[in-house]
């Protein structure tokens, strides 16, 4: 029988689940991630550039001790769900998880980022029309991850349309993307990389593959990881080895007609978090 919302007790278990992953994801960096960073002070060596590497493992610790997200931008929350079959797919799913984020904003606490696009008017709850951004995908639990996206990384990001014949064109792509972006994006980056699917999609497959973990890469990624590391941008802008922690890559298959490939460019501070949510 189709059922129209959920109960009570699975809204309070949504609600709680979406602010601890959002506590998480804004306190405690990965430890895959925290991994490439100190694998990367290790190889680094300019001087300066390591430097930053140190104080951002400095940053990190400090945060975990005082219980303080990483970054005062907290930036604005990117939501994947799972969701079992025994879970309807209603609007009372989508209002358990805004209730999350307004009850993590004030408690965590994190700085509303979300405006009006036009007017600029805050909604100081980081929730709005279209956010948070929720993710849907069939599964046989119900889980929460949350992707906090900053504007310093996100605004760095591109999508292009290329034709068939331009695939060997994708590490130019990609590389040019860190090129452009330099120091703004607070490097060492983590890229997210896209490949198919449709001008919509490959944006969603190059923003998953960020939740993808950082300490292995495929042959493909390695080499676009180093070919962006030439750059020489170096974290923080400041020259060194290390531009890039990682390159993570997903695809989709596309049209015939053409090749979408996106870059959606991470700061160090990859957060990430997933709650299973108890049934």
């Amino acid at each position: 029988m189709y059922q129209t919302g959920i109960d009570q007790a699975l809204v309070q278990k949504l609600v709680q689940a979406t602010k601890n992953a959002i506590m998480q994801a804004q306190i405690y960096l990965p430890p895959d991630v925290k991994w490439a960073i100190s694998h990367a002070l290790e190889r680094e060596t300019s001087p300066v550039a390591k430097g930053e590497l140190k104080n951002i493992l400095d940053n990190v610790s400090r945060a975990e001790e005082l219980g303080l997200p990483i970054c005062q931008d907290t930036g604005v929350p990117v939501i994947y769900i799972t969701l079992p079959p025994e879970v309807p797919y209603c609007q009372a799913l989508f209002d358990a998880i805004r209730e999350g984020v307004r009850i993590a904003t004030k408690e965590v606490p994190l700085r509303p980022n979300v405006v009006d696009p036009i007017s600029r008017e805050n909604t100081n709850d980081n929730t709005g029309v279209g956010m948070p951004f929720i993710h849907v995908r069939p599964d046989s639990q119900l889980t929460i991850t949350v992707l906090p996206k900053g504007a310093g990384a996100e605004n760095m990001s591109r999508i292009a349309m290329l034709l068939p014949s331009e695939k060997a064109a994708i590490p130019k792509f990609v590389t040019e993307t860190m090129l452009i972006a330099g120091g703004r994006p607070c490097p060492p980056v983590i890229l997210g990389v896209g490949i198919g699917g449709t001008f919509d999609q490959v944006a969603s497959l190059a923003k998953e593959a960020l939740l993808l973990p950082v300490d292995t890469m495929d042959p493909f990624e390695q080499d676009l990881c180093d070919t962006v590391n030439k750059l020489g941008i170096g974290p923080m802008g400041l020259g060194g080895d290390t531009t890039a922690l990682a390159v993570k890559v997903k695809h989709a298959f596309c049209h015939t007609a053409s090749l979408p490939v996106a870059v959606n460019v991470q700061c160090w501070a990859s957060r990430r978090a997933t709650v299973v949510v108890p049934l």
